[in-house]
């Protein structure tokens, strides 16, 4: 056997082949849909997938208000967030975020970007997201193919 045949491939900005996905948030555990997207948004699912290259696929999560949290994580979890004035550290409850205006946006989107990295490729990462509350999307043109959130691990 050859060893020297066997080369690593590393995608670049020119060979990556990104998708657009649909996902179904319907009846779907907040935390393990949000991991799931992440591993898309990244790439990790792909053969070629290379750490430091945006080489995940666009992703478009409908129905993002039906999501379901297990036990009284709805009233009981509390996200942190600080105003950088004195005495300016905000808590809100993942049901108060949703009730607000763009509520199912907000909470889909602090989810999904507490799991990817901290870094400007996780922001730009993020921005290959798309988060909507009804079954309506304005995707049509790139022909997003729709996947089961299920049959991922």
């Amino acid at each position: 056997m050859d060893t020297l045949s066997y080369k690593t491939i590393s995608a670049n900005k020119a060979t990556v082949n990104k998708e657009w996905v649909i996902v179904d948030a319907t009846d779907q555990v907040l935390g393990r849909l949000g991991s799931k997207v992440a591993k898309l948004l990244r790439g990790k699912y792909k053969p070629n997938f290379t750490p430091h290259v945006d080489c995940g696929d666009n992703v478009i999560v409908i129905n993002a208000d039906k999501v379901k949290l297990t036990g009284n994580k709805w009233n009981g979890r509390v996200y942190l967030s600080y105003t950088g004035y004195p005495g300016g550290q905000r808590e809100i409850t993942p049901a108060k975020l949703l009730a607000k205006p763009n509520g199912a946006d907000r909470l889909l989107r602090r989810v999904v970007k507490g799991m990817l990295p901290k870094t400007k490729l996780g922001s730009k990462i993020l921005g290959n997201l798309y988060i909507y509350a009804g079954s309506e999307h304005k995707h049509q043109a790139q022909e997003p193919k729709l996947i089961d959130i299920n049959a991922l691990n």
